[in-house]
């Protein structure tokens, strides 16, 4: 029998191989003869490379769920019970960082002090290689999940000294005057800053942000959005709305402004938590915020990453129908780890 040794156990593969490598060289001559051409994946690929060697700041997805997290208190469908048995190291409740590796030590930041804070800085910190460096806190609003990671720098865990966090001056008040966050004051632990209402505040040597008013249920504080604004592209961050219609602001036009924008996705559509009175938990829903967006040309349409989305959002897999009907109508769901430069 004739043909490589490998192939003589099996006869019929002679005349498959006879007729399958004629086709691959062809194949491969066609490839080699055309010119390699990046794709825009790969050519935004080499430009975050070349930006983050030359060392500028860069936004850090940390988490991207809503405030209770996955799996969830209480819940035991599929979407919980699964990662109860195998817990996800992506499900982490929604936070982003900032990483400025200027000529100094370097400086880190965090938009929200979540319950994931010590994995979430652990993340930031092994990523932009900046470390033993505690960040600046900036905050949105008085619910548990954008704030109560406050308390793990306590003499409880961290025992940490002067972190600055950045809030509203309601915000402000809340913290001073109830436990157990004065006691993280009255150590030394927390140094509050109050913010002012579309006033740029410096957030590392090379970046700023703007908070921005939004409705929301402010029981213990005032609900921002903010806007952070790097040396050459700027973000919108909204992680909680109560309705686009009722804020006072375009978002359309907001939109305009920056670059890319993480925008409240805590639910899909309206039948997604039938248990629960939607009028006590209001925010948009993905489908409601594409219809409203949906006269923007592609370009504004792509700066949409959608973020803060529920245990219950099918947008959490990529693998939904609901997932992939997002990324066809133009849009983005926001990834843990995704990286950009500003």
């Amino acid at each position: 029998m004739h043909g490589p040794f490998f192939l003589r156990p099996f006869p019929h593969m002679v005349s498959l191989k006879l007729t399958f490598i004629p086709g691959l060289c062809l194949l491969l001559f066609v490839a080699c003869s055309e010119p390699v051409v990046h794709d825009d994946i790969t050519k935004a690929a080499d430009e975050f490379q070349e930006y983050k060697g030359a060392n500028g700041p860069i936004l850090h997805v940390l988490g991207t769920l809503q405030d209770g997290g996955a799996p969830h208190m209480g819940c035991d469908r599929p979407c919980c019970r699964n990662l109860f048995l195998r817990p996800a190291s992506d499900r982490k409740v929604v936070s982003l960082g900032i990483a400025d590796a200027n000529d100094d030590s370097g400086e880190l930041a965090l938009f929200e002090a979540t319950p994931d804070v010590a994995s979430q800085l652990h993340a930031l910190q092994e990523s932009s290689g900046i470390r033993g460096v505690l960040p600046a806190i900036f905050l949105t609003h008085a619910h548990i999940g954008h704030y109560s990671g406050l308390m793990y720098l306590g003499r409880e865990v961290l025992g940490a000294s002067g972190v600055q966090v950045h809030a509203m001056p309601r915000f402000c008040s809340f913290l001073q005057n109830n436990g157990p966050w004065d006691q993280l004051i009255s150590l030394g632990n927390i140094e509050i800053v109050p913010l002012q209402e579309d006033s740029l505040v410096q957030v590392t040597k090379r970046v700023q942000t703007l908070p921005i008013r939004v409705p929301h249920r402010d029981e213990y504080s005032e609900t921002v959005g903010y806007r952070i604004v790097g040396p050459n592209r700027s973000v919108l961050f909204i992680p909680d709305i109560n309705k686009w219609e009722l804020w006072e602001r375009d978002l359309k036009q907001q939109l305009a402004l920056v670059d890319r924008a993480y925008l409240d996705a805590t639910f899909f559509d309206s039948s997604e938590v039938g248990h629960r009175d939607m009028s006590e938990i209001p925010h948009p829903f993905i489908v409601e915020t594409m219809a409203f967006l949906n006269v923007l040309d592609s370009g504004e349409k792509a700066k949409v990453h959608f973020i803060h989305m529920n245990h219950t959002n099918p947008c959490l897999s990529d693998t939904s129908k609901a997932y992939h009907h997002v990324l066809s109508s133009g849009f983005h769901v926001a990834l843990v780890n995704d990286q950009y430069p500003l």
